[in-house]
């Protein structure tokens, strides 16, 4: 039997409070394709971060073709061909594309502070033609969307010649069409011999690209599954342990009056038409579109977060007063941010003081928070929102991701909204918290609240909408009612050529 390119035997790992790993091994081959899945907390990401040296385990061993493997640090695993992509992205966001890729390994002349830079940017720029990334790489990475943010850490990685690439959740901010040719490249350095370990919550994609897929729950190993057993019938029973229940099919959905009403709403010059659209009392409607086509600016707009250059939005019958936040709020609007760390999340809070936040008002007397009041609030939005905390004084920061962004929706129920704008809100979210988030915004549209949802998981959006509305360059190109809903039909509207 082939000997493993790299391979890791009884590691275990503990943190304060918590047994992150115990006694996981693995093996991966050359230019094979390793699924490692599991729910948020499963210890998937720690033995990463083990194989990538960022921590070292405390028992166990790791192997490098068959020779025992000692990293210490990121450095060493680098050198060793081992490449970690992290779920939450680590660019420079004041620097440029180019300076990103090859961050700390700039070919100079003549002394450290003198770059080619003539050269570092012809890199770049082969590596983002590779990846079908059509970006200067003079631009600032501040400037990026997050699914460009994304492939420019992929072009890091791919600019490190690795032998493993270890990619965590790396097409949860890409389009259909940018996940398509990020598996073309992934295909390409199979062909080359690149080894790579994949971890997503997208079942879809673990069936698409993985040979052979290892499940964990609980820091422990609990199955192999050969490429032709990697369904999600199988998979998911093995990652919760129990089976996830199937939602109801849900009909065509009658007329219903529009709780939040948007008519010709432009917040740049470069848009040839506003957007027009509405969302009623009840009712889910996903919003589609490519990277760039607009979802989250109008959001924003919609937030007060962006100046409006035209247009008029009305909630429940009366006019919002555009470009103010704190109107948009009394109006009734929440957003939950696509980036929940840097937006909508103070990390170092507590979960109790992270819900309770955008409800100061009503939990103050005469300036003073009603600490009982807040408590009880942050404890029946806990226990409704099923948040997995060991209590409410938690650092929100340490939480998993999917209790993370079930905090941040808590915050907004805090507020008892009419109105709920939701951007990417199953984002690095494993299966199961996707299940009870899903169920969760059922529930509230049930009971009458207007829900719109951003969404680049086109599974995602054929599965929860009502109704879908899909954005291309800044415009609506089209509506799909519940019948009409297919990803051709969407991938059609959200590939239009714009008009007018």
């Amino acid at each position: 039997m082939a000997v493993p390119l790299l391979s890791a035997h009884g590691v275990s790992k503990s943190f304060p409070g918590v047994q992150a790993l115990v006694d996981v091994s693995l093996e991966l081959f050359s230019g094979e394709a390793l699924a490692v899945v599991g729910e948020n907390g499963a210890g998937k990401s720690t033995l990463m971060k083990i194989l990538a040296g960022v921590e070292t385990p405390e028992r166990g061993e790791l192997r490098l073709e068959g020779r025992p493997l000692r990293l210490g640090s990121v450095r060493a695993a680098e050198r060793a061909g081992i490449v970690l992509i992290h779920q939450e992205l680590n660019l420079a966001d004041d620097l440029d594309v180019a300076a990103n890729v090859f961050l700390g390994r700039e070919p100079t002349w003549g002394g450290p502070l003198r770059l080619l830079r003539r050269r570092i940017h012809a890199d770049a720029e082969t590596i983002l033609r590779r990846l079908g990334l059509k970006i200067s790489t003079r631009t600032l990475v501040g400037q990026l969307s997050p699914g460009q943010r994304q492939l420019v850490e992929i072009a890091r990685a791919l600019s490190l010649k690795s032998r493993v690439l270890i990619l965590d959740e790396p097409t949860s901010s890409l389009t259909a069409g940018e996940t398509d040719r990020l598996f073309q490249v992934l295909s390409e350095l199979r062909g080359s011999g690149v080894s790579l370990i994949y971890i997503s919550h997208r079942l879809r994609e673990i069936e698409r690209l993985a040979d052979r897929a290892v499940v964990m729950r609980d820091g422990r190993w609990v199955g192999t599954l050969a490429k032709e057993e990697i369904r999600a019938e199988r998979l998911i029973p093995l990652m919760v342990g129990r089976s996830l229940a199937t939602p109801p099919q849900r009909l065509e959905a009658a007329p219903v009056r529009p709780l939040l009403r948007v008519e010709g709403l432009r917040w740049s010059p470069r848009q040839n038409a506003g957007v027009s659209l509405t969302v009623g009392r009840g009712e889910i409607v996903g919003l589609a579109g490519l990277v760039g086509a607009g979802r989250t600016e109008l959001a924003e707009t919609l937030m007060g977060l962006r100046p409006a250059l035209s247009g008029k939005v009305w909630v429940a019958g009366q006019p919002l007063r555009l470009g103010s936040p704190r109107a948009a709020l009394r109006a009734g609007l929440f957003l939950v941010p696509e980036d929940r760390r840097s937006h909508g999340l103070l990390l170092e809070a507590s979960v109790r003081n992270n819900i309770s936040l955008s409800a100061l008002g009503r939990l103050q007397s005469w300036g003073l928070i009603r600490f009982k009041a807040e408590r009880l609030l942050a404890e029946a939005l806990c226990r409704r929102l099923a948040i997995k905390t060991p209590s409410l004084a938690k650092l929100v920061g340490l939480l998993s991701g999917g209790n993370q962004q079930k905090v941040v929706i808590a915050k907004g129920l805090a507020r008892a909204p009419s109105v709920l704008i939701l951007d990417e809100p199953t984002r690095g979210v494993d299966v199961g918290a996707k299940a009870e988030i899903y169920a969760l915004l059922r529930s509230l549209a049930d009971q009458g609240l207007a829900v719109l949802m951003i969404s680049s998981d086109l599974e995602e959006v054929l599965g929860q909408s009502d109704r879908v509305l899909v954005m291309q360059e800044g415009r609506l190109t089209g509506e799909l009612s519940r019948v009409e809903l297919s990803e051709e039909a969407v991938m059609r509207l959200a590939t239009a050529a714009p008009v007018g």
